[in-house]
């Protein structure tokens, strides 16, 4: 449980897989959003009518839930937005996550017992800007992301103790000032600005010589071109304790595209550094999950550009999901949801929540078939697991516990 005196960990919930795994593994918080006025339109978004359920499930384990409602909003999505307030309100959700001036006076009017958030997309950089959301009542504002440590204290030394400051920690970074990117819909047609972007920061970019259409010349000198605008990946583990001393409130994490492997890993190692943990004990779990080249944004000065390729490292993959465990001659049994293919001789490691990752060896594992109503059918040993989305039953002198997650070395592809 959160003291007074720790900061919040806000984690990302693209979807029920993602959300149930962010609090397992400790968020104080998660945001999330429905289908419409989030920032990120492929996440797998919660429906307004389970939305409510979606509340219920997080509240139940003590976790609040923020909504995001923070694209770039126009006369029409007003219209219909009231809608979507009331919505919002009638599931309990805890805050809304804002960005636009008349969204948030339409909400602060239509729905005042919802905290009003302001979004990064509001690019509140400076005590001035906050103070005048503050004045509309807002009740946190997340820092743009351009801000560095030093202009956060600054900040804050300014600012009305009951006005809270957000800031990201963790994951992708936009090339574009806070997010406020005009890219995707010049080159595609899909708008950033609505939660539809395609990350054309991301692609590989060659010059054109205007009297020679058709050549093509690398800006960099390398024969891939250069991914020039491709912004390096955020990782503040070992900055907690600055940001905290710098007036933050609550620490977020990116990622409501992400799957719920990566948001249990990344949500697991900020957990254990927020609690007390040495994050350089932590930091080769964020090595884990796929990410770009990590650095720290511009807390400590200019954020940096992966300009030679956006290929993502990742060193573990996930095994399978644990649903059930009882204890058994060689130790336990427990029932898994099969995610990837590994073997008996496979170099399995389990993730559970506060708890240091140990090392798991098999000593059995058995298919387990369901007939077509559903009904386990008897299991039958085999040497390998390797139909995703199928229930195995492994053996193991290693103790488990329901959702834990089983993860192995990633392999290079020859090898699977």
């Amino acid at each position: 449980m959160r003291t007074a005196t720790s900061m919040e960990l806000l984690a990302p919930a693209g979807g029920w897989e993602q959300l149930k795994y962010a609090i397992h593994f400790g968020a104080d918080a998660v945001y999330l959003a429905s289908d419409r006025f989030g920032m990120r339109q492929r996440a797998s978004n919660f429906a307004l009518d389970e939305l409510a359920r979606a509340v219920a499930y997080a509240h139940d384990h003590g976790v609040t839930v923020h909504v995001t409602c923070n694209t770039v909003m126009h006369d029409a999505d007003l219209d219909e937005l009231a809608r979507y307030l009331f919505a919002m309100r009638d599931a309990g959700v805890d805050a809304l996550i804002v960005g636009d001036l008349g969204a948030f006076a339409l909400a602060r009017r239509l729905v005042p017992e919802l905290e009003l958030h302001v979004s990064t997309q509001a690019s509140v950089s400076n005590s001035g800007a906050a103070k005048v959301w503050h004045s509309l009542g807002a009740k946190r504002i997340v820092c743009a992301r351009e801000l560095s440590v030093a202009d956060i204290s600054r900040m804050r030394a300014e600012l009305p103790e009951d006005l809270e400051l957000e800031a990201f920690v963790h994951g992708s970074m936009c090339m574009a000032y806070s997010g406020r990117c005009l890219i995707s819909d010049y080159l595609t047609g899909r708008s950033a600005l609505t939660g539809n972007c395609t990350q054309s920061c991301r692609w590989n970019y060659t010059l054109e010589e205007e009297k020679r259409p058709g050549e093509h010349y690398p800006i960099e000198e390398d024969a891939h071109g250069t991914y020039l605008m491709n912004a390096q990946d955020l990782n503040m583990l070992s900055h907690l304790d600055e940001l905290k001393e710098a007036g933050v409130d609550s620490v977020k994490i990116e990622g409501r595209n992400k799957k719920a492997f990566y948001v249990a890993t990344v949500v697991n190692a900020y957990r254990q550094v927020l609690d007390g943990a040495d994050p350089n004990l932590f930091q080769a779990e964020l090595e884990t999950v796929s990410h770009r080249p990590y650095s720290t944004g511009f807390y400590f000065g200019p954020a940096h550009q992966a300009y030679q390729t956006d290929a993502r490292e990742q060193s573990r993959e996930w095994a399978a999901e644990v649903l059930d465990v009882e204890k058994c001659a060689g130790g336990y049994r427990a029932e898994v949801l099969c995610r990837n293919a590994f073997t008996m001789d496979s170099e399995l490691e389990v993730l559970s929540p506060r708890r240091e990752v140990r090392a798991v060896e098999l000593t059995a594992i058995e298919h387990l078939p369901f007939a077509k109503d559903g009904a386990v059918l008897e299991g039958y040993e085999v040497e390998r697991a390797n139909r995703a989305m199928e229930h195995y039953a492994l053996t193991t002198p290693v103790e488990l516990a329901p959702h834990d997650i089983l993860r192995m070395h990633k392999l290079p592809p020859a090898q699977i």
